[in-house]
């Protein structure tokens, strides 16, 4: 059993980014944290201890099972009080031209490992009658993601399992909130190898910690989802009443190779 004094947040895909962000509101606001990603933790670490948080790290790919144990192994019989799974990442080009091992590993890092950690977590949860989750999801899975088809469809997935998985847990003291970025300026893009895109070269694209600051707000609320940002929200309404074929059609323009120099 792991000895954490104050409550505690386990925050995956925390190495940057949103789930950096997310990592730095759980210290500010008292909680230890244990971080979980892929990459290394060294910049994470450094602006972590500016704050003098309490900082523990597992270094996992949560894409296996193996990743996901090493992480349930380190939490241990501690009681979790936030879980942020915020570990994800996109793939871009169209789907019969990707590596289909790259493509699988899109699925099972945004949804089999992110189900394998919300599955143990939820139970303990649920069991110590309190605790709250914050999924990132994505406005992508509003909408087909025409040469981003993996990623937008693992989202749309995410987005709506959020919802359910929250409806079955009302009445337990665990809330759930998914979290559902737009375009955010961070290495997103370049590890999806989307650089020469319109959507990867955008201009303006909002900061994680704009992102993270009304994702940790809402968690904190008790809120079912939140789309991050006004812009987001309005391209998230009209997702909702364009036909499908045409939302296609519209993401291609912005990521479809070489789109960039258009």
């Amino acid at each position: 059993m792991n000895d954490y004094e104050r409550p505690l947040a386990v925050v995956t895909g925390a190495s940057s980014g949103i789930g950096l962000e997310l990592a730095k509101l759980c210290a500010k606001n008292g909680f230890e944290l244990l971080l979980a990603a892929d990459r290394s933790f060294e910049s994470a670490l450094d602006q972590l201890a500016e704050l003098e948080a309490e900082v523990d790290t597992v270094d996992a790919d949560l894409a296996t099972t193996e990743g996901v144990d090493a992480l349930l192994a380190r939490i241990g019989d501690s009681r979790v009080d936030v879980l942020i799974a915020n570990a994800g990442h996109g793939l871009g080009k169209g789907f019969l031209d990707q590596d289909f091992d790259e493509a699988r590993h899109v699925v099972d890092t945004n949804v089999t490992g992110t189900l394998h950690l919300l599955h143990a977590v939820g139970r303990a949860m649920r069991a110590q009658s309190g605790g709250r989750i914050l999924i990132t999801g994505s406005i992508a899975g509003f909408m087909p993601g025409t040469f981003q088809a993996v990623y937008n469809g693992t989202k749309a997935f995410i987005d709506s399992f959020s919802w359910a998985f929250r409806n079955e847990l009302k009445d337990t003291g665990v809330t759930v909130t998914c979290l559902m970025p737009g375009v955010t300026d961070t290495e997103f893009f370049e590890r999806a190898d989307l650089m020469d895109t319109k959507v990867g070269t955008q201009e303006n694209k909002m900061s994680p910690a704009e992102v993270a600051e009304i994702g940790f707000k809402a968690m904190m609320a008790g809120e079912g989802d939140v789309v991050a940002g006004f812009r987001n929200k309005v391209e998230a309404a009209m997702a909702s009443v364009t036909p499908a074929a045409r939302l296609a059609e519209q993401h291609r323009k912005i990521a479809e190779p070489g789109s960039a120099k258009d």
